[in-house]
């Protein structure tokens, strides 16, 4: 009996050390720790970046009132040529062919001329630039016109003041003479003066 009691005592044995041991052993569990907690990604947001903030200008200073103007009034127009009568006192004086230069023996006509302009100072004198028949009207015209300031500004450095002169050119338009000479066309190539009494 012993026999036949051994192998069953040892298996039971056996079985209880299994169960007991099956029992008082803990179950091998993989505990999984969880992970540590990632922040979530910043947003993409371009950094901020202040620039510095410039100094004021301090206020311009107000505009200084501008200068009065003054305007010297107008010098009145010269009396129409209408208004200006010949004057035997005054001789007249005459040029080269296409020039406006004031000749040596007219110069002293023209002395003659400032001198009784100047003892009567209450008289305007008009100043006429006449030409020859050669060149064309336009020409003329501006050669008459030369002729006559030349001739304002020879009695101007003789002292007779500007403001009582008045130039005008007639060109070819008033001749004295009509003959195609050269005698003839000297004549022609003056200035001649007029007056007014102011």
């Amino acid at each position: 009996m012993r026999s036949w009691l051994r192998p069953s005592v040892v298996l039971v044995t056996l079985l209880a050390f299994g169960f007991i041991g099956a029992c008082a052993k803990r179950p091998n569990v993989t505990v999984a720790s969880a992970p540590a907690p990632v922040p979530p990604p910043a947003p993409n947001i371009a950094p901020v970046v202040t620039e510095p903030q410039a100094t004021p200008a301090p206020p311009a200073p107000a505009p200084a009132a501008p200068a009065p103007v003054v305007t010297a009034a107008p010098a009145p127009p010269p009396p129409p040529p209408k208004e200006f009568q010949p004057n035997s006192a005054l001789n007249p004086i005459h040029f080269d062919f296409d020039k406006a230069e004031i000749r040596a023996e007219d110069a002293r006509t023209l002395d003659a001329n400032a001198t009784w302009l100047r003892e009567h100072p209450n008289q305007l004198v008009l100043i006429e630039g006449h030409c020859d028949e050669r060149g064309t009207p336009a020409y003329n015209l501006a050669l008459g016109d030369r002729r006559a300031k030349s001739t304002m500004n020879y009695l101007a450095s003789r002292g007779i003041a500007n403001d009582r002169m008045s130039i005008i050119s007639y060109g070819e338009e008033r001749p004295l003479c009509t003959e195609k000479t050269e005698a003839c066309w000297a004549k022609n190539r003056r200035a001649m003066f007029l007056t007014k009494e102011q």
